[in-house]
């Protein structure tokens, strides 16, 4: 089997794994966090484990980088930059940003995740600088580029705005868990996972690839059903929750 012919199952085996995993995480939430619960085998620490599952979609982009048969272009340096620096401040900087305090992660979560950010990183990075066609100069220029880029720093903007918001809340000492009443927390229980699926729903329309839309389907798939999880919980546990707040679609949803 060529790997053109690998690469090309496994973008489609990509897409139906996503699905699946959609459909199961409404009735099944993962693990960890406010979800955590026996039962799922050992755990370790959550600074460690975000390291560990984080790390191979920046490790694993910038070989393919340094590999990559395609020219080396700025539209082509914008894209790795742009995964960068993403995946080195979720890998190396956020994790440390945590409590001390919060719950571990089971093993198994971190196989998965590890799992989906080596693939992931392989797709993405595999096309880019390798399997398209190129990225020339005129690409920073297309509309698609434009507002796959506007969408990105948007995103960005909103996850961090909503991940120091929630990190705020908590005094180094605690690990109760408050309401949050800033930027978009709001009008939506979950802000970071709103900005996540910006952020790749950009990446994918900037791309304007199949492993691009892949990516932005698996996060779509992935938090959109813990958001939902987390709007329960809140209120469920919290009698004075917002009835107006919504779960991850201002408004909407």
């Amino acid at each position: 089997m060529s790997e053109h012919t690998f690469f090309n199952t496994l973008l489609i085996s990509w897409f139906v794994l996503a699905l699946a995993v959609f459909g199961t995480l409404f009735f099944v939430a993962a693990p960890y966090g406010r979800h955590s619960r026996r039962g799922w085998g050992p755990a370790i620490n959550n600074k460690l484990s975000w390291i560990v599952m984080e790390a191979p979609a920046p490790i694993v982009f910038f070989i393919l980088f340094v590999f990559g048969d395609n020219k080396i272009t700025p539209t082509i340096l914008v894209f790795l930059t742009l995964w960068l620096l993403h995946y080195i401040h979720r890998s190396f900087i956020y994790p440390f940003g945590l409590q001390t305090s919060a719950n571990r992660i089971p093993v198994i979560i971190i196989i998965f995740a590890l799992f989906f950010n080596t693939v992931n990183g392989y797709l993405n990075g595999r096309y880019i600088f390798t399997f398209s066609s190129g990225y020339t100069n005129e690409w920073l220029t297309d509309p698609r580029f434009i507002t796959g880029l506007v969408l990105f720093i948007v995103g960005f903007i909103i996850n961090r705005q909503a991940d120091n918001s929630l990190r705020q809340l908590r005094r180094s000492d605690s690990c109760d868990y408050k309401i949050s009443n800033s930027g978009l927390f709001r009008f939506i229980s979950c802000p970071n996972y709103f900005g996540e699926i910006m952020i790749w729903s950009g990446w994918a329309v900037a791309t304007w690839s199949l492993p691009g839309l892949a990516f932005a389907f698996w996060t779509f798939a992935n938090l959109s059903p813990r958001a939902w999880a987390h709007h329960l919980w809140y209120r469920n546990n919290f009698t004075d929750y917002p009835p107006e707040r919504k779960a991850l679609i201002p408004k909407i949803w």
